[in-house]
């Protein structure tokens, strides 16, 4: 494997190499690997200082931030209270200043005394336990040599961890799964005993010697995970479940939280108590000798080890899996499941996991069971949709606040606390403006840039308001400054309200009809909203409003428009405009009748058009940059006009999924569009645009896919492969214009196909991807039904 090494970043540090248990499934013990009898029991002095050294020059020289070292065994409290702080002393001597020390032990209580426990306080040191359930679970395994029971002195342990002088060392429970036991018994047994966090853990078992399945059932573990996990979810799941959590996290695009699921590579190393440096100790379930490496504390430093093949081979993410598992849908989450359950001899490690169907069979239960909170209601439904790209313009002025801090003075406080009181009636309005959030994107970069004017920038607030405040009728004054003689009100125009070298404060507030300014030194001016311009008045015209076309804004003048790409049209003349109006009501038409869902659906998002130059050029970092080099596109359409052989241009380029607010600077609701020459051709441009406003404006508040470019797709629509965002947005476009290009309705079919069994797609991309799935169904249906 070539790539930087990945540091460790935990460390399982073996203090005692004996227990005082004589569990049956223990893999230290019971299984293939038998290195412990020749092992110390306890650790001795010099392994605890090498090792301390070792991971404070591997902290220092990788500039890790923290790192956790576990305390293990055996068990680990048999090395008595004396060792114990020995160890704890020198750790934290080594590390500080170097990097922060999270201590944890893991035990299996029974020798668990305030004793102790005073020592981990001392020292911060949380504690772990095992416990499979209620006693009847137990001790199905966990049982003294002589067959005696532990479950008493297992629950009075955690019993003096849940006291208030203890409770903040209390790390959690571990339970290791058995078919034989009740999942609901076991389920409510941990709960019931507060624990901060419960692992459940798979028993470890590799090819060679597989898991016991009493019934035979390929899928036993995930059933018998899922009745867990119903119980879980039924009694709220207010305990955190690290497996389900994992589970949940990967179906929605996040990281995966244990090293049994997910592509995370593998940061840990095993010290054991003679000082030997191994590989992760469930190894010793494969064979003898599997987690050796060879190296020690005493003569090697913790990057000889990172870079041995055996650690390097669980690092490599996606293509440390086999080659089936490369191909699996659900290999984002299950990871190919723990890298010890994969070996068989003689293949080794390149298998997929012995719990290979548990696993898909776990992943894809939890996947139906949380699908309402997997999937966000922004991707089945449009008003949700709008709502959230409404919190993230609001969102953004919130941090154009905080990021001021004072700096915008008087003005500003008084504009913010306007906006405030505004939040939730006028103030909407303006925010559902798009380009309010290019002028808050803008600002809040100018700020963190230090440019000069960004605090200016950030004083253009009250003409925002302003024009709420008109367009509500509320006749609330609103002092607006002006530059240049122009006093800007965004949505709705333009005025002059001085000489070209004139800066100043105005007063604006809402009259019948319109809105009145009155400007120091000047009368009193009246001016009108009915879309016509007056004398130093330019209004933002509109277009459509009649014969079932949405009245839209026909923006040229906002000054923060041009954020498409392409170069903005200047204003248009009233010939210009009146034809885009035609045009445009004509093209809805054909929206209504051939995509009449879509066209509503549209209708209720779209606000804004700004008129672009017909360039031929665009820039490809920025899809919704559409225009028309006049005269050159004839697009298909149902009355048969022929169009070539493809005529949509690239797909959304692709690009991580992102929350962040603002990613494009400009809010869903606006198109960048040059006028072509028939009203088909419009229509065709409109529907496509929305349709890429629509996946972008999805794509800032949904996680659709996750490591995009880690898989690449064929394309139905060109030559080469591209990368999931690229199939996603190419079918995403396609399969909404089928009506004006029924061939590509074939290609949309064949890109559902690759797209169904992407391993990339988050549960919410599926939701969408099934969605289209659908409608591509009932289309076929209607066809044929004609």
């Amino acid at each position: 494997m070539t790539g930087p090494l990945v540091p460790f970043r935990e460390i399982v540090l073996k203090v005692h190499s004996r227990c005082d248990l004589a569990c049956d499934h223990c893999y230290i013990y019971e299984h293939a690997d038998h290195s412990w009898r020749t092992r110390p029991k306890a650790i001795t002095d010099e392994a605890i200082s090498w090792t301390a050294l070792r991971l404070a020059e591997h902290a220092k020289s990788h500039a890790l931030p923290s790192v956790s070292v576990i305390l293990h065994g055996g068990e680990p409290l048999l090395a008595g209270p004396a060792r114990l702080r020995r160890v704890c002393e020198e750790l934290t001597a080594a590390l500080d200043g170097v990097a922060e020390l999270d201590l944890r032990v893991h035990t299996n209580g029974l020798q668990l005394s305030p004793r102790y426990l005073d020592l981990f306080d001392e020292f911060g040191v949380r504690v772990g336990i095992s416990l499979d359930g209620d006693r009847a679970a137990n001790d199905r395994h966990r049982r003294f040599a002589d067959g005696r029971t532990s479950h008493p002195l297992v629950l009075r342990a955690v019993e003096l961890l849940r006291e208030e002088r203890y409770r903040h060392l209390y790390l959690g429970l571990l339970c290791t799964v058995d078919l034989a036991n009740d999942p609901v018994a076991v389920h409510d047994a941990l709960v019931a005993l507060a624990p901060p966090r419960i692992d459940f853990l798979l028993p470890h078992a590799t090819w060679d010697t597989p898991p016991a399945r009493p019934d035979g059932s390929p899928t036993a573990y995930a059933d018998w995970l899922l009745a867990v996990f119903d119980r879980w979810s039924a009694v709220g799941g207010n305990v955190p479940v690290r497996l389900f959590e994992s589970v949940l996290s990967t179906l929605a695009g996040g990281p995966s939280l244990t090293e049994s699921l997910g592509l995370a590579p593998a940061d840990l190393v095993v010290v054991e108590t003679d000082g030997a440096l191994e590989q992760v100790d469930s190894l010793k379930s494969a064979y003898d000798g599997a987690a050796a490496t060879g190296f020690d504390v005493f003569t090697h430093t913790l990057d000889e080890v990172a870079a041995h093949p055996g650690v390097r081979a669980r690092q490599r993410g996606l293509a440390g899996v086999s080659g089936t598992c490369r191909r699996c849908p659900v290999v984002r989450s299950c990871g190919g499941g723990l890298y010890t359950h994969r070996y068989r001899a003689p293949d080794g490690f390149d298998n997929p996991s012995v719990y290979c169907a548990d696993l898909e069979a776990l992943i894809h239960g939890v996947e139906k069971r949380a699908a309402g909170a997997l999937v966000p209601p922004a991707v089945t439904d449009p008003g949700a949709l709008l709502a959230e790209q409404h919190e993230l313009t609001r969102a953004l002025l919130a941090s154009l606040h905080r990021e001021l801090d004072g700096r915008g003075g008087a003005v500003w406080e008084r504009a913010w606390r306007l906006a405030v009181a505004l939040d939730g009636g006028p103030l909407d309005g303006i925010l559902a403006h798009p380009y309010t959030r290019t002028w808050l994107h803008h600002t809040l970069a100018a700020l963190a840039e230090g440019r000069p004017g960004a605090v200016a920038g950030a004083l253009a607030l009250p003409s925002y308001l302003a024009a709420a405040l008109i367009a509500a009728g509320e006749r609330t004054p609103v002092a607006v400054g002006y530059a240049h003689g122009l006093l800007r009100l965004p949505t709705l125009g333009e005025l002059v309200v001085g000489g070209p070298v004139e800066s100043g404060e105005a007063e604006v507030r809402a009259v019948a009809g319109g809105f009145a300014v009155t400007a120091a030194g000047r009368a009193p001016r009246r001016v009108a909203l009915d879309g016509r311009p007056a004398e130093g008045w330019r209004p933002v015209r509109l277009v459509g409003g009649r014969d079932g076309a949405p009245p839209l804004r026909l923006d040229d003048l906002d000054p923060h428009r041009d954020c498409f790409g392409a170069s903005v049209r200047p204003r248009l003349s009233e010939r210009e405009s009146a034809e885009w109006d035609r045009r445009f009501t004509a093209a809805w038409a054909l929206l209504r009748r051939y995509a009449p869902d879509q066209a509503a659906e549209a209708a209720g998002a779209l606000t804004t058009l700004t008129p672009l130059a017909p360039e031929p050029l665009r820039d490809p970092a920025d899809p919704l940059a559409l225009w028309h080099p006049a005269g050159t596109l004839a697009l298909r359409h149902p009355a048969g006009t022929p169009a070539p052989r493809d005529p949509f241009e690239p797909p959304l380029s692709g690009r991580p999924p992102t929350r962040a607010p603002g990613v494009r600077g400009y809010g869903y609701g606006a198109l960048g569009i040059a006028l072509p020459p028939a009203p088909r051709e419009l229509a065709v441009l409109l529907l496509r645009g929305f349709r890429r406003a629509k996946l972008n404006a999805l794509l800032e508040v949904s996680d659709l896919y996750a490591q995009d470019g880690w898989w690449r797709h064929p394309a139905p629509w060109q030559e080469g492969e591209v990368p999931v965002s690229g199939l996603l947005a190419g079918l995403w476009e396609r399969a909404g214009l089928t009506a004006f290009d029924p061939e590509g309705a074939d290609r949309a079919r064949r890109a559902l196909t690759a797209l169904a069994s992407a391993p990339e797609l988050t549960a919410a991309g599926r939701r969408l991807v099934a969605g289209l799935g659908r409608e591509d169904a009932a289309r076929v249906e209607e066809r044929d039904h004609d």
